[in-house]
């Protein structure tokens, strides 16, 4: 079972605690609570070592969009012997409680939010799937196919959608990235 903070206990404590968050780099980059690390997901299992090592787990909140992928790096920490706390509501929560988000360091264009980078595939997809489905019917079924995969997503709480854009170049962190901020956890 998780430890949920609020937005509001988190910015209290912000100073005291190690945020970690679990997005895709060019999410983190559009925007992330101060002085956070970002660990992927995906390369979560590579950072456990020095998160066992520097953390307590009064001391480490796991940050994503909105909640489901912060409980799963929770749950996948602790089946590690790695105890953690998660952001309800993740960032979108932070930020509607009027919480300032960093934009990383670096300048230039980011890649849209991972629930913006669904929104316009799905959507492409499904107009795609329609207006194929003039000339050949059965081209409907991809629109037909991307609404079930948005209805299962939504009462799962989980988007094949966005695993797989998430394995894009522009959304995946290098390795000397995820190097670089394993070293900086290590040296906090």
């Amino acid at each position: 079972m998780s430890i949920h903070l609020s937005p509001a206990e988190a910015r209290a404590r912000l100073r005291e605690l190690t945020v970690i968050d679990v997005r895709s780099p060019g999410e983190f980059a559009a925007g992330h609570l101060p002085g956070a690390y970002n660990v992927p997901l995906d390369q979560l299992d590579r950072a456990v070592p020095v998160l066992r090592e520097t953390t307590t787990g009064e001391d480490l909140l796991l940050v994503c969009a909105a909640g489901p992928r912060a409980e799963a790096a929770h749950s996948r920490l602790a089946e590690r012997g790695v105890a953690a706390s998660v952001l309800d509501g993740g960032t979108n929560a932070w930020t509607e409680e009027r919480g300032e988000l960093e934009l990383s360091a670096g300048g230039g264009r980011t890649p849209w939010d991972m629930n913006r980078q669904v929104r316009f595939t799905a959507g492409a997809l499904v107009l795609l799937g329609l207006l194929a489905g003039r000339r050949a019917p059965k081209a409907r079924l991809l629109a037909v196919g991307i609404a079930g995969g948005l209805v299962y997503s939504g009462v799962s709480g989980s988007c094949g959608m966005a695993a797989a854009l998430g394995k894009l170049p522009f959304n995946r962190q290098d390795d000397g990235a995820l190097d670089a901020t394993i070293e900086a956890l290590r040296t906090r």
